[in-house]
């Protein structure tokens, strides 16, 4: 029976990696736009918005070292409301169900999916590491090691709250317009591109928005991470909000079958 199990949960995954790899554009899409964030709007922003001394950072850093946590859960949401997109895509042609034919459980056959891309999440953010070594920002080798925990963390809630929305929606031509509604919000109210200090100094309730953010929780959890820190608010509320996200995810999964 264990066979079985890690039969299925080596061809979920592979079949996850594979299709990845045919398409080249998406991991190209998926550096590109960081990157174009760190190079291009980090260069044009970082005398207006310097950051001081804060934690976890032991001395002043530049705004590109900032912010690349943030871009960091930024390619890792992205990946999972990909994935989503994908899920809403073979649940309309039909390969869903092939799947859900397996005598295993459907609970056990979905986390596996979530599983393959928080893996295809953190490669990317790997590779994006690598790049951004180029304009001097300054991740500690042991840095890359202890992030890896709270990647596939990360990576797993935010898949959890994709595949969540996407049991939401019925039509592939709809998910386009509810992605954007959550990605963007979840991105800009966080502590991704400026200190929630600041966001305090320029609008209370704005802070507070961004406060009860679970993505903020995400990007702090990474930035600690990347420098060998653990931030224990962070952690708890992500692994809440993965909880949460988890369950409801798995709860709402219904195949197309049956729906108008």
């Amino acid at each position: 029976m264990n066979n079985r199990y890690l039969y299925c949960f080596n061809g979920i995954v592979k079949r996850e990696i594979l299709r990845f790899f045919q398409q080249r554009s998406r991991l190209l899409s998926a550096l590109v736009r960081p990157l174009l964030w760190l190079v291009v709007f980090a260069a044009g922003f970082r005398a207006a918005l310097g950051v001081s001394i804060m934690e976890p950072y032991g001395t002043y850093i530049t705004y590109q070292q900032y912010i690349t946590p943030g871009l960091c859960c930024m390619i890792i949401l992205f990946n999972g409301m990909q994935s989503s997109l994908s899920m809403v895509y073979d649940r309309e042609m039909g390969s869903m169900k092939v799947l859900l034919m397996s005598p295993l459980p459907r609970p056990f056959l979905l986390c596996c999916k979530l599983i393959a891309s928080a893996l295809l999440s953190l490669l990317q953010v790997v590779i994006f590491l690598l790049f951004a070594q180029l304009v001097d920002v300054d991740i500690p080798l042991m840095g890359y090691v202890s992030s890896i925990p709270a990647i596939f963390l990360i990576a797993f809630f935010l898949g959890a709250l994709g595949l969540m929305l996407s049991n939401l929606i019925k039509q592939l031509e709809n998910f386009a317009g509810v992605m954007n509604f959550v990605i963007f919000p979840m991105f800009f109210l966080s502590s991704a591109l400026y200190p929630l200090w600041k966001m305090q100094e320029a609008s209370l309730w704005l802070y507070w928005l961004c406060q009860f953010n679970p993505f903020t929780a995400c990007v702090e959890l990474l930035r600690f991470a990347l420098y060998g820190q653990m931030n224990i608010l962070a952690l708890t509320t992500v692994l809440i909000a993965t909880s949460i996200a988890s369950f409801f995810a798995l709860m709402s999964f219904k195949p197309l079958h049956g729906r108008k």
